[in-house]
């Protein structure tokens, strides 16, 4: 053998150890620490993509519920203007007043009136038609009972009070 085979073969040697002991030293350990990291952070995709579907469940459910309840979101962000609920509810009655009461209960998002109604029929349908047309109105009313018809003559007066809510970001 000569002296440069002896000098190739030992440098192979060297490197081959120095490519053993890297590789011992290095990369297996680094490996290890890889797949445990890799197993990690498939674990966490996981939850981010569970999260992510519950999140995407919730923002399709709170659409659809707002689509759905469309005229009650504008409803509740609608000031109350009596006059405008006095003018719109005067065809089916031929008296109608609204009068706001005190009350003690006042939070300032609730207000109460009276409202005192006369009608020129002998049944209490056009007070039904009011009660419908109220659930359609543009205002979130809730009607007080009881509710007082009185007959006088061929006119039929009724009195009852509505809670009227007023939403606090509105302006009045």
């Amino acid at each position: 053998m000569n002296r440069q085979t002896l000098y190739l073969i030992l440098l192979s040697v060297v490197l081959m150890a120095g490519v053993i002991g890297f590789s011992f030293l290095m990369l297996i350990p680094k490996g290890q620490e890889y797949r445990s990291l890799r197993l990690e952070s498939k674990k966490e995709l996981q939850k981010i993509d569970l999260a992510q579907r519950r999140y995407d469940d919730a923002s399709d459910k709170l659409k659809e519920l707002q689509a759905r309840n469309e005229h009650m979101i504008h409803a509740f962000n609608t000031s109350f203007d009596p006059e405008r609920f006095t003018h719109q509810n005067k065809q089916e009655f031929q008296d109608l007043y609204l009068t706001e009461i005190a009350s003690k209960e006042d939070n300032g998002t609730f207000k109460l009136y009276e409202v005192n109604a006369t009608s020129k029929i002998t049944s209490p349908q056009s007070f039904y038609n009011f009660l419908e047309k109220i659930n359609k109105s543009d205002w979130i009313i809730g009607v007080n009972f009881p509710i007082h018809f009185e007959r006088d003559g061929d006119k039929i007066r009724s009195s009852f009070t509505m809670k009227v809510h007023n939403s606090r970001t509105s302006k009045e």
